[in-house]
Order: C-alpha cells, then sequence, then structure tokens
C-alpha cells in the first residue's frame, strides 16, 4: 500500500487501485528512491527509442519534456513557486504568502528556463551509455534528499501538503530509503555514485540551510524545488565525471 501512495506521489501513470486510505502517508517515503529507479528506468528505455527515432538534439529535448510529464510536473512547480517567493526581498511571512500563490510570476519563468537549460545541455553532453546510467542514478538520489529533508528539517506552516506528508515519516523510512539510494548509487554509478550520492546529500544540507534563513521552515514546494535541484547536481557532476 505504501509503495503505491509513493508511485502516486511521484509519478502520474497509474499504478494499483485508488482510494486507498492511508492513516501515515510519511510511510511510503521508504519507497521514494526505488520510485526513483523505475522512474529512472523508464526514461532509459524512451531514450533508447527517441534516439532511434531522431537526432540526438531532439531527441533528448523530448526526453526532458518526458521527465517532467512522468513526474506531473509537481516537482518542477514547487521549483517555480520557491522562485518566485524565496528570491524576493520579503519578510518571510510574505515569502510564504508567495509561494503558496498559484499565479507564476517573472522569478518562477526565469528559474524554470534555467533550470531547464542546464538539464538539457547536461543529458545532452552525455554518451548514450554514460546517459542511460546517470537516468537511472539522478532520480535515485534526488528523490532520497526529500526524504531526508522531510525528516530532518521542520515545516514553514501548521498545515498543507508537507505537515499531512511527515506523519509516519520517522527514522526507519529515512534509513531504507538512504540505504536503497546507496546500493543502487554503487551498483550502478561505482565510485562516481558514491561520490555523487555524498555531494547531492551535502547540497540538500546546504540547501536547507539558506531555506531556513529565507523562511522558517520547508514547506511542500520546497521539496519540490530540492528535488528539481539535486537532479540538476547530480546531472552536472555526471558531465564532470565522464569528461
Amino acid at each position: 500500500m505504501s509503495f503505491f501512495l509513493a508511485w502516486r506521489l511521484l509519478t502520474v501513470i497509474p499504478v494499483g487501485r485508488r482510494g486507498l486510505a492511508i492513516e501515515r502517508p510519511g510511510r511510503s517515503a521508504a519507497w521514494f528512491p526505488l520510485v526513483g529507479l523505475i522512474i529512472g528506468a523508464t526514461l532509459v528505455l524512451l531514450d533508447s527509442l527517441l534516439t532511434r527515432l531522431w537526432p540526438s538534439l531532439p531527441a533528448t529535448a523530448l526526453l526532458l519534456v518526458a521527465w517532467v510529464v512522468v513526474t506531473g510536473g509537481l516537482h518542477l512547480d514547487g521549483f517555480v513557486d520557491c522562485c518566485d517567493g524565496l528570491l524576493v526581498a520579503k519578510s518571510a511571512e510574505r515569502r510564504l504568502e508567495i509561494m503558496k500563490d498559484s499565479r507564476v510570476g517573472a522569478f518562477g519563468v526565469v528559474g524554470a528556463i534555467c533550470l531547464l537549460l542546464v538539464k538539457f545541455s547536461t543529458l545532452a553532453a552525455l554518451s548514450p551509455g554514460s546517459r542511460a546510467e546517470w537516468l537511472l542514478v539522478v532520480p535515485v538520489l534526488s528523490r532520497w534528499t526529500m526524504v531526508w529533508a522531510a525528516w530532518r528539517y521542520p515545516l514553514a506552516r501548521p498545515e498543507g501538503f508537507a505537515v499531512w506528508f511527515r506523519q509516519g515519516l520517522g527514522w526507519l523510512q529515512v534509513l531504507v530509503a538512504g540505504s536503497t539510494a546507496l546500493v543502487i548509487a554503487l551498483v550502478v554509478g561505482r565510485w562516481a555514485g558514491l561520490a555523487s550520492f555524498v555531494a547531492v546529500w551535502l547540497f540538500a544540507l546546504l540547501f536547507a540551510v539558506w531555506i531556513r534563513r529565507r523562511v522558517p521552515g520547508l514547506t511542500g514546494d520546497v521539496y519540490g524545488a530540492l528535488n528539481e535541484l539535486a537532479e540538476v547536481v547530480g546531472l552536472l557532476l555526471a558531465t564532470a565525471f565522464v569528461v
């Protein structure tokens, strides 16, 4: 049951029965890295098909579109909201209000463009073999960072998605998710995967410190932004390792 909840939270692909009652949704966090691995495997298969039909650059662009579509754009939406709210010179309370607003501002648009450009360029820079390897590793590590951040840091609001999700999330789920992410990174990426695990985790720590200087704590939007930025960090490391 908790696996299917994790799947529904992280993807738009229908799996399992709908309408299941979940009393402690945070328990699903243990499955986040595994869902990330399945997402990565799906992207690898799709990439193999796209590169057979189109040249490298359009195939990479379509792959990136598919990456966003598979997640329903949920994490990208959180990143955009964070850009709008956290990058303005306002009070912490006003920043939280802006992040909650569904309307997209200039900071959000520019941030999304920059984020997608970096993702596209890093994917395009990887050879087919390396790209397949890192498409498996990066979604795993990015989803692990969300689990860590949700457990480790306080919430900015007393209500909302993040409050609901934290119910049932404890050290056991964090340990399972972290161990799963570490094993996958080692098996697929070997020492480069291990280095990426450490680097992405350190990035998550620094990002959380920066967030807490802007607002009192983390929100669901922050979790989404962390996922997106962790993917960027992972892809940048991938291009550095294969140079």
